[in-house]
């Protein structure tokens, strides 16, 4: 059964019984284009494309065409009609009776894609117009989306965490400023932050790629996007179903980037072997969530990365140049977070450090949280719980050599013993096996001391 819907003369979708409220929704998003006119792309563009999709598939039905290219059946009969006329494409021979229409490059036609890959590699759907992305980002963007501290608190449910702290990262979260988590390494920054990303639910669409006049960025991204399983419907002929198909619907972009942030991941791409162009991080995260992890280890420098955002931090834009030297702006819609282990005046000036809202410190847990983590990991490892154990772990080995009760120690300790236990073939706990788990945990110090460096307080 088809599922479809009717499209109205102002441009709205309604919805029909079989169509899903949510393609609807996105459906009067982006509506899916039914002339080459409302792709706001020229004809020559997309003959162009076009020819370089035959170019590197050759002979192609229309329905394979729809699919590759992500336009509508009437606006690919436009663009083959053109080519035909053209004298670009041919009609070739069909395979059984039912078959489709097959066609494929003449000579004149396989020259002028040749041309046309050597102007640009881009291969792949139909791009969407930088205007057009500008507006839909405006429409679905990450400062609507509104999180509750009761959302807050059932997201870190069942986990050591203090009220205090949620409370300071749910309003960081909604105040449309960046936020910089700083603390000891191991007090579970990161991981604070990715269950903070997972509040920011719910679909958005993302572009293929964007046309900045005759450059074509690439953007969406299988290791930044989570694409949906759904159709969008699978009829994608009609002119009046779902949403537009050079969009891809997504949960909400969760990008996460540790140190292997350089410099030129914050420009735009160009491939010299493949001619193609792909999107910055920052780009790629737009309406969605972007951690840089571990700042201070990367391979820029935290000055230049504070440099280069200062201005998108406060306008919400962000400024690019293609390899044709053509700038252009696109939105910086995303909520910004940096983690790191050093403090923060230590890697910015007061001038950066003003423009981030939220600095958020991450400290040591107290005896009794140090506790309930010990507890829950024995329960993951089927370890019966010993409270003597972790009191000497707690007063005997943290305590007398100075080292901070972190969440991270329960975990690595209790492996480390039950790696031992597993290897002798011992059932139990005890304290020999804890302090060689210590012992091969931390590092030695002067006098057969243990202990970590503290970036915080030294």
């Amino acid at each position: 059964m088809s599922t479809a819907s009717t499209e109205l003369t102002n441009g709205q979708v309604a919805a029909s019984p079989e169509i899903s409220p949510e393609i609807l929704r996105l459906a009067r998003l982006a509506p899916r284009p039914t002339t080459v006119a409302q792709t706001g792309l020229s004809l020559t563009f997309l003959a162009d494309l076009l020819g370089k999709h035959f170019l590197t598939a050759g002979v192609l039905t229309t329905s394979q065409v729809i699919e590759r290219i992500g336009l509508a059946g009437p606006i690919v009969n436009q663009i083959l009609n053109f080519l035909r006329s053209e004298g670009r494409v041919e009609v070739r021979s069909r395979q059984g009776l039912d078959a489709e229409l097959r066609y494929g490059l003449t000579d004149k036609g396989r020259h002028e894609a040749n041309d046309a890959m050597a102007r640009s590699g881009y291969v792949g759907p139909a791009p969407v117009p930088l205007a057009d992305y500008v507006a839909l980002v405006g429409k679905q963007s990450v400062h609507g989306h509104r999180i509750s501290r009761d959302a807050v608190h059932d997201a870190f449910s069942g986990m050591v965490i203090s009220e205090q702290l949620l409370d300071r990262l749910g309003p960081a979260m909604n105040s449309k400023r960046a936020i910089i988590l700083y603390g000891h390494a191991g007090t579970g920054k990161t991981f604070t932050a990715r269950k903070l990303a997972s509040l920011l639910n719910g679909l958005v669409l993302v572009p293929h790629a964007v046309a900045v006049n005759e450059t074509v960025v690439e953007v969406f991204d299988p290791l930044c996007h989570e694409q949906l399983a759904f159709s969008n419907p699978p009829e994608r002929t009609l002119l009046d179903q779902g949403f537009d198909g050079r969009f891809v619907a997504c949960e909400r972009p969760i990008v996460l980037v540790g140190g292997e942030l350089a410099a030129g991941m914050l420009e735009l791409q160009q491939d010299p072997a493949t001619g193609t162009c792909t999107a910055p991080i920052q780009f790629k995260a737009n309406n969605g969530f972007l951690l840089i992890d571990d700042l201070g280890r990367q391979r820029i420098e935290p000055t230049v990365l504070f440099n280069r955002w200062i201005v998108p931090m406060d306008l919400r834009q962000d400024s690019l140049v293609t390899n044709r030297g053509q700038h252009f702006t696109v939105p910086f819609d995303v909520v910004l977070v940096f983690s790191t282990n050093l403090r923060p005046e230590d890697i910015a000036d007061q001038a950066f450090l003003r423009r981030l809202g939220y600095k958020i410190e991450f400290l040591p847990v107290e005896p009794g949280q140090y506790k309930q983590i010990w507890q829950r990991v024995c329960a993951e490892h089927s370890i019966a719980y010993d409270g003597g154990l972790v009191d000497y772990v707690i007063e005997q080995l943290h305590r007398r050599r100075h080292v901070p009760l972190l969440p991270c120690h329960p975990r690595d300790l209790l492996g480390m013993a039950v790696d031992r236990t597993t290897y002798l073939g011992r059932g139990r706990l005890d304290k020999e096996t804890l302090r060689w788990a210590w012992d091969n945990y931390f590092l030695h110090q002067n006098e057969g001391e243990f202990g970590i460096t503290d970036p915080i307080r030294e």
